[in-house]
């Protein structure tokens, strides 16, 4: 972290930190970023929302009420380290111990941490017991012809998330029980011995982000085409209020886990040469909108004159005819299919990222029922459109750009019952 980083801007130098991970890692972030910025938390466990996922109402939020997520993302996939159920010798109590750390030693929102910790069907397994009816976790499976994805088999994830880099690196080591303090608190218990880090993954979102890492990273042009105030790699924004769901919808409403939400990960590789080499701006927004939006000039620049909409249900039309007619349909008016009563079904809390010099997305969200984002994501796939001039990927939304190399689900329990839970506790 030394030598090399001399030309790197303060924010691409902690992306990097982030993504390498460790103690130096951390040492390093620590000397870039402004530590005494981030503030412990106003709130006591006690008084947080029973959700782990009511993460909104302590974000920051643009001028048209669209949610801004943290800067940098961090997800550890876990894998428990006994053998029989969990929560043996105490384990329950020092991981609750352990999560109450982070609650205390930062505020909750962008410029502290958001976190949540999800267990996946493999955890699960390890009981004799069933989870109560209502609960859909199945095993992960490809959704598409055209995919072939590693189904991930984790215990668990815990997904962190700041604005400040040195904020999730420090939320890992204490959590892995590396350190001793945690932004000026005694770290009160770890997860170690419980569960062993089998896999981290990182990224971030925001404007500019993306093109100062879109260097030297494979699925990107050399000429380095993401546009200095794009969002995500793809040049567009997204997450517009009216595109997603609330928190509400997909809390899980009955049971034993009322409160709780799911988890849907996916990591997508991207593939952008043709992307920004051969396609024009045109084409772009056709294939990311509707030809709609194309036609009449709707979008400008990244996506923010759009407001808190992408209007795709206003102009959008029809993904059937459009596909017939104009043999292109919009990434974003195929998912608005999948809504019900005119709403969505699901929360995207999604980033790009670089891991291992790739562009790609980890494309997280949360919905009631695993079978939620199964809906979404087969009106994304648009395969009922492959019929004719769409044909089954090219200008079928934005297929040829992307293809899924893994996936998973995870039940979020509510924060009462987020330590290794039961699958049907009374």
């Amino acid at each position: 972290m030394n030598g090399s980083d001399r030309g790197l801007s303060r924010r691409a130098f902690v992306r990097s930190a982030v993504a390498i991970g460790g103690a130096s890692a951390l040492s390093a972030c620590l000397q870039r970023e402004d530590v005494e910025d981030v503030p412990q938390a106003s709130l006591a466990p006690d008084e947080l929302p029973s959700r782990q996922h009511a993460w909104n109402d302590f974000l920051s939020t643009d001028d048209h009420g669209n949610v801004e997520p943290p800067e940098h993302h961090l997800l550890l996939a876990l894998e428990y380290v006994g053998d029989g159920p969990a929560a043996a010798d105490g384990e329950r109590e020092r991981l609750e111990a352990a999560f109450r750390t982070l609650e205390r030693a930062y505020e909750r929102g962008n410029g502290g941490l958001a976190f949540a910790v999800g267990y996946g069907p493999a955890y699960f397994d390890r009981f004799e017991d069933d989870l109560p009816d209502g609960v859909d976790l199945p095993d992960p499976e490809a959704l598409a012809p055209i995919e072939d994805p590693q189904l991930d088999e984790y215990d668990a994830l815990v997904h962190l998330a700041s604005d400040y880099g040195h904020v999730t690196l420090s939320a890992e080591e204490a959590l892995k029980g590396e350190i001793e303090e945690l932004n000026g608190l005694e770290v009160e218990a770890s997860f170690d011995g419980i569960f062993d880090v089998a896999e981290r993954r990182t990224g971030f979102i925001g404007p500019g982000l993306p093109a100062e890492r879109q260097s030297g990273v494979s699925g990107i042009p050399d000429s380095e085409p993401v546009p200095e105030d794009a969002p995500l790699f793809m040049g567009f924004k997204s997450g517009f209020r009216q595109t997603q769901a609330s928190e509400d919808r997909v809390t899980i409403r009955d049971g034993p886990f009322a409160g709780g939400t799911t988890i849907h990960l996916s990591k997508i590789d991207l593939h952008l040469h043709q992307w920004y080499e051969q396609d024009s701006r045109e084409q772009r927004v056709a294939k990311m909108f509707s030809p709609a939006h194309a036609e009449e000039d709707l979008v400008e620049g990244v996506g923010d004159n759009l407001g808190d909409s992408s209007r795709v249900a206003e102009v959008g039309g029809s993904a059937a005819e459009d596909a017939r007619s104009e043999g292109t349909v919009g990434h974003a008016q195929k998912a608005a299919r999948a809504r019900e009563d005119g709403e969505p079904i699901i929360l995207r809390r999604d980033f790009d990222s670089t891991d291992d010099d790739r562009a790609s997305v980890h494309f997280l969200s949360l919905q009631r029922s695993i079978a939620d984002f199964v809906k979404t994501r087969r009106a994304m796939t648009g395969t009922d459109l492959t019929e004719g001039s769409v044909g089954s990927r090219t200008n079928n939304g934005i297929l040829q750009y992307i293809s899924v190399r893994n996936r998973a689900n995870y039940l979020v329990p509510p924060r009462s019952r987020r330590a290794l839970p039961e699958p049907n506790p009374a």
